[in-house]
């Protein structure tokens, strides 16, 4: 009988926590300490061409530090998050052969989930269906979905914003496809991800300040040319409905582009959507099981001080600091 113990997980780094809370920042000073690389859970910065709304690293940001799953896509692309739990997990591997720390940074936290916890086996898509729903979200609204769904599936109603018509689509496909509801189906048992110990840290930065932040993120991305930047897009023949174009920033801009909005109507419309979209994230993240949580924001050198203290005690991640990690 072989005596082998079985292999040590292998240590994963995952930055939680709200849009503008610091994640990047943080999650690069704990690559560059760690000799980690860094993995995109965003779910609009797979997507090429959307650099300054979506908040993506530069290419000095890119070079200090090696970054996985940026600009997969062209914008008129379907990536769902199965897709990107797929590509992570290639990506993972990669990095446990060559002794790299993995650091997950991003905001969208089903691909967190959909990457640490699994994902539930849903019905395959239905190209027909969903066109009728985007045919009925273009003449009555995305709010519209919103509000048959709440009927049919109050939860997953309370997790996606009424202007998300994309998450909206998706939940009510799944229901009148299969008579089941998405919270049903993420009640599944699912494959969790194997052979990796995951320490995931959270950023709880104090409301009014994050809020600080968010406008003064937004008000910096229309300053440097978020408007010109959704211009170029457009005059590439992207669907205006497209999932990146109806996100963030992006969406607002269009409106602004068609006449709808004005320049400031545009720009305040941003902020206060992102400040909503801020505090759901903070409801999904508190969900979380197993996080330890920094009340700060990532880019405060005290709290990138006190992230790196409590990594320095972590076995996995000293060890394979030192080079002697899950060998």
């Amino acid at each position: 009988m072989s005596s082998a113990h079985p292999p040590v997980p292998y240590p994963l780094v995952a930055v939680l926590g709200p849009t503008a809370s610091g994640k990047s920042a943080l999650a690069t000073v704990i690559a560059l300490r760690f000799h980690g690389e860094i993995i995109n859970y965003d779910s609009i910065q797979v997507f090429k061409y959307f650099d300054i709304g979506s908040a993506k690293p530069s290419r000095d940001e890119q070079t200090r530090v090696p970054h996985h799953l940026l600009d997969l896509l062209e914008p008129n692309e379907t990536f769902t998050a199965g897709e990107f739990a797929r590509r992570a997990r290639s990506v993972l591997e990669d990095l446990r052969r060559r002794g790299r720390l993995p650091v997950l940074a991003g905001g969208t936290g089903l691909y967190l989930r959909a990457l640490l916890e699994g994902l539930f086996e849903g019905p395959q898509r239905d190209e027909a269906l969903r066109t009728r729903l985007r045919d009925r979200a273009r003449l009555r609204g995305s709010p519209y979905l919103h509000r048959i769904l709440s009927r049919w599936d109050p939860d997953a109603a309370a997790r996606i914003a009424p202007q998300d018509s994309h998450r909206l689509i998706r939940a009510l496909e799944l229901y009148l496809s299969s008579n089941t509801t998405q919270t049903e189906f993420f009640s599944k048992p699912r494959q969790a991800l194997q052979g990796f110990s995951p320490i995931k840290i959270g950023l709880n930065p104090p409301r009014k300040e994050l809020y600080t932040c968010i406008n003064r993120r937004v008000g910096e991305m229309f300053n440097s040319g978020l408007i010109t930047e959704t211009q170029d897009v457009l005059a590439r023949g992207v669907d205006p409905g497209s999932k990146p174009l109806q996100s963030l920033g992006y969406s607002q801009v269009v409106q602004y582009l068609r006449g709808q909005l004005s320049r400031k109507e545009a720009l305040e419309g941003a902020q206060q959507a992102t400040r909503r979209y801020a505090k759901r994230q903070w409801t999904w993240y508190r969900k979380e099981t197993g996080v330890v949580w920094f009340n700060g924001l990532g880019s405060d050198r005290v709290i990138q001080q006190d992230v790196l203290n409590f990594l320095e005690f972590n076995s996995g991640v000293k060890e394979l600091t030192s080079g002697g990690c899950c060998g």
